[in-house]
């Protein structure tokens, strides 16, 4: 059997006073003092050996100990509290954000989050002043303000959203595609008057500016999406692209109006980078959306009443609704390091979007009592109708819109301060063509006739109902 040497003693503080659960150890064997700060070990005898003395609160111990065979060693260290006398420590919030008023969403989260319509108006609905009433759309509005008050601008390019000739309308995906965000800022007002007009909101969007080769694909069954990035060998071009199709028709099978209904949403988008020298820098945003909504109801059956009275209304339809929501966009920008001091930006866009809503939809209903007898083979079904109607909805509406945008912004810093300054020159060419004026000119016959009808019959001059 092994011989072995002994090590024990007590351990104290500086204000001499035992400390407990203080590790002593060599290689893989040790023991801890106890609670009055005894400890004893036994270790090799006539060899060194390293002991280590820790604890978190006290700095460390090491001895070399070097015993013969059954020596009994008394050893009573006294740790030392571990402290660092580090400078005085200044926590400072993002000032900056706090006097915009921003608010940071990460892009994970927007990526993550489920929605109707995946993006980022399904985060920004749930922030304080802002509201929408239809979960298919992406449009918001904030503060009161209307759909079309909202500022959006990715990498310090305005960009712009469908007009929709209807308000509430599905015009399709988000502009902003989370799998080539960087970073999302949002302001629900008091924003810096840099963003441009006084409106409800700004949605600040940087896309990604990539390093390396990366691809990400996306497969579910409303939504699919791919997004490529890359730069090349010596660092100066960079390029991400993201395409995206989403298809709505499982969000409405559970509708008590059957239908066939396929929306359907393409959209494909770029960002390309170039640098051509130390200061100038060119940039390319490209966006393209097509969008269709196709909805042709059936049926429509809607149960209600009471126990004693159920009743139930009926609807057939004929007919159908073909709208399409077509958007251009394209923005390029060059920035020019003039100093040190101060940083020119040039920006040419241009924008355009055709949007076509044409529908002619036929509803015939009735209003009748409900078969309640239990067994019968009409159970559910309206026996005696108490009323009957029809109703014609008829649009023909063209909207086609193009916005040429030419901007300048400069940064200059002076000292501790910076100013900004813009030079802004839109020309927008908005054209709305209603094609029902053969509908409307019919309507103005009927009318006239009416009139010249009701005078015929009525010598006294009376106002004819509308």
């Amino acid at each position: 059997m092994a011989q072995k040497a002994s090590i024990k003693g007590v351990i104290l503080n500086q204000d001499e006073q035992a400390v407990s659960g203080v590790n002593i150890k060599y290689s893989n064997n040790g023991t801890q003092t106890d609670k009055n700060g005894f400890y004893y070990l036994e270790i090799p005898e006539n060899q060194d050996v390293i002991l280590q003395f820790t604890h978190l609160s006290f700095k460390p111990i090491t001895i070399t100990i070097h015993l013969k065979a059954f020596e009994v060693y008394e050893f009573n260290p006294v740790m030392l509290a571990n402290r660092t006398q580090i400078s005085e420590v200044i926590i400072r919030g993002n000032e900056n954000k706090r006097i915009k008023g921003i608010t940071t969403i990460s892009p994970e989260v927007i990526r993550k989050i489920p929605g109707a319509n995946a993006g980022v108006e399904n985060l920004l609905k749930l922030l304080p002043g802002v509201s929408s009433n239809n979960e298919l759309s992406t449009q918001y509005s904030v503060r009161g303000g209307n759909y079309d008050e909202n500022l959006v601008y990715v990498n310090d390019i305005e960009v712009y959203r469908p007009f929709l000739i209807r308000s509430g309308q599905q015009e399709g995906l988000s502009f902003v595609n989370s799998d080539l965000t960087s970073s999302v800022n949002f302001s629900a007002g008091g924003f810096q008057a840099k963003y441009g007009d006084k409106l409800s909101s700004v949605l600040n969007i940087t896309y990604k500016k990539p390093k390396a080769l990366g691809i990400s694909i996306n497969l579910s069954l409303l939504e699919s999406s791919a997004a490529v990035e890359g730069t090349s060998k010596n660092g100066k071009f960079t390029a991400i692209l993201g395409l995206r199709h989403r298809d709505n028709s499982l969000l409405v099978d559970a509708k008590e109006t059957e239908t066939n209904f396929t929306p359907t949403f393409i959209d494909a988008q770029t960002y390309l980078t170039y640098q051509l020298s130390d200061k100038l820098e060119l940039s390319f945003l490209g966006h393209l959306a097509i969008n269709k909504y196709n909805y042709e109801p059936l049926t429509r059956q809607s149960n209600f009443g009471t126990l004693a009275q159920p009743l139930a209304l009926i609807v057939n339809f004929q007919g159908q609704e073909r709208d399409q929501y077509d958007t251009h966009f394209g923005a390029l920008k060059a920035t020019y390091t003039v100093s040190e001091n101060y940083t020119a930006s040039f920006i040419m866009s241009a924008f355009n979007t055709k949007e076509q809503e044409h529908f002619d939809i036929f509803a015939e209903y009735r209003l009748g009592e409900v078969n309640t007898t239990i067994g019968s083979e009409n159970l559910g079904e309206v026996e005696f109708s108490k009323g009957i109607g029809s109703q014609l909805t008829h649009a023909r509406n063209d909207l086609d819109a193009l916005i040429i945008n030419l901007e300048h912004k400069g940064q200059l810093k002076i000292n501790d301060h910076i100013l900004n300054m813009a030079l802004n020159t839109p020309v927008k060419t908005l054209e709305i063509v209603f094609k029902n004026l053969k509908l409307l000119i019919r309507q103005v016959f009927l009318y006239v006739h009416h009139l010249l009808n009701f005078q015929t019959l009525n010598p006294t001059p009376l106002l004819p109902p509308l």
